[in-house]
């Protein structure tokens, strides 16, 4: 294993690093717009078996640049490949092997669920042997200061990992359980949010330092500037947080608010600066631009796609306004000062469903915004009811209507009017 390995191997990481990413914002996209829940969800077992070897593969890329460019860490980022690969294998085992039930999941089949099981048992007990016989061929001494990036990258690794276990752990321990007979048990938002939102932050915050600091030794006195970019982001934060304060749906979602915003201004902040020193020795900005590299770009795209996903979920779990009402023709509801008026139910025909669709008439103080129809079918093949959310999209929020089951009387639905923000 050398730099040329390294080399090579970096593209091929990054493309199937990426083809994961776009799964997951598809994924997510179909099912904020098919299932009828709205708003931002996570941690079902199925999202969590695409998201974990994601990790792997986030913290197996940094690994990947510290022995391309310094040629240390070779045993660490061949252990990332493999732990990173099992993870993939474990998320096929858990969608394809009927071991969690979920509208996510392809099959039921215990056959083939052993089947996978064994490829997983194969394969990765192969790689560890092979790490186990070989892998100590890969130490080498290094050396680098504490105040370096390959220290940053370390600790990068490290918190992205522990991240990695607590999403395995939560994921795995209820299935656990139920094969030990220790009962039935559920393991849900609360213990994510719980572990994986500080680690985020943590991470964050290291994040917005890496890009700026120089490899192997980094002698430059950052403290102040660093304290005046930490400060600058958790006054612009509360000033943010505090504004929107009475908009909040509860009593943690100021904190919530306010930390993610300081954690993404301090990323911005970082960025800017680092932006800035690379750019220094040109003769103006613009040329100073043009001479970085597009690796260089695309590092800070992937640090500011993190911002965003950070604020979004910030924001979305702290505005969403969701509320669950019974609902007849004529019949108005207001929510967040939007009023919502069922108008007309109809039945309809398509392709290869039957559906019921219904007419919403949404305004605020009078002024209509538009007029939604959300669907309940009933698709012919699988008799298997689906949502079809309505929703009208606007950069600061979204107006989202899902039908619900119909009540006793046949002209009355459950609706879900929710604001999301």
């Amino acid at each position: 294993l050398d730099a040329v390995w390294t080399r090579w191997s970096r593209p091929w990481t990054l493309a199937a690093w990426c083809c994961l990413t776009l799964g997951i914002a598809f994924g997510s996209l179909w099912a904020y717009n098919e299932l009828g829940w709205g708003g931002w969800w996570f941690w079902d077992p199925v999202e969590n078996a695409s998201f974990m070897p994601w990790l792997g593969g986030v913290a197996l890329l940094h690994s990947l640049a510290v022995t391309e460019k310094r040629g240390v860490f070779k045993a660490w980022t061949i252990m990332l490949a493999i732990f990173t690969f099992a993870l993939s294998l474990l998320g096929t085992f858990l969608v394809r092997s009927g071991v969690i039930t979920s509208v996510h999941s392809f099959a039921a089949d215990p056959t083939r669920g052993l089947f996978i099981l064994t490829i997983l048992g194969v394969i990765i007990g192969g790689g560890l042997a092979m790490f186990a016989w070989r892998g100590w061929r890969l130490t080498q001494e290094s050396h680098y200061q504490l105040k370096s990036r390959e220290t940053l990258l370390v600790v990068n690794n490290i918190i992205i990992l522990v991240a990695t276990l607590v999403v395995v752990i939560g994921t795995l321990y209820p299935m656990l359980a139920d094969a030990l007979k220790l009962g039935q048990v559920s393991v849900g938002s609360p213990y994510f949010n719980a572990l994986f939102v500080p680690l985020t932050w943590l991470l964050m915050l290291f994040l917005g330092l890496g890009p700026m600091s120089r490899w192997k030794k980094d002698t430059r006195p950052f403290l102040g500037l660093s304290l005046a970019i930490l400060a600058s982001a958790f006054v612009l934060a509360g000033v943010i947080g505090f504004s929107l304060n009475r908009y909040f749906v509860n009593s943690n979602a100021l904190l919530n608010v306010i930390m993610s915003t300081a954690m993404a201004f301090w990323v911005i902040g970082w960025s800017l600066v680092d932006i800035k020193d690379k750019t220094r020795n040109a003769p103006s900005l613009g040329e100073g631009l043009k001479r970085l590299r597009i690796s260089y770009w695309g590092m800070h795209l992937a640090h500011l796609g993190i911002v965003l996903v950070v604020l979004g979920v910030g924001y979305t779990t702290a505005l969403s306004i969701e509320k669950d009402v019974a609902m007849g023709k004529g019949d108005k509801v207001t929510v967040q000062g939007y009023e919502f008026k069922l108008s007309d139910f109809e039945k309809i025909k398509g392709a290869n469903f039957d559906a019921t669709q219904a007419t919403m008439n949404i305004s605020r103080n009078g002024v209509p915004v538009a007029t939604l129809h959300p669907e309940k079918r009933q698709y012919v093949i699988s008799q298997m009811p689906m949502t079809e959310a309505a929703i009208h999209y606007n950069p600061l929020r979204d107006v989202y209507v899902a039908l619900g089951e119909p009540l006793e009387n046949s002209d009355t639905a459950n609706s879900t009017a929710a604001m999301n923000s």
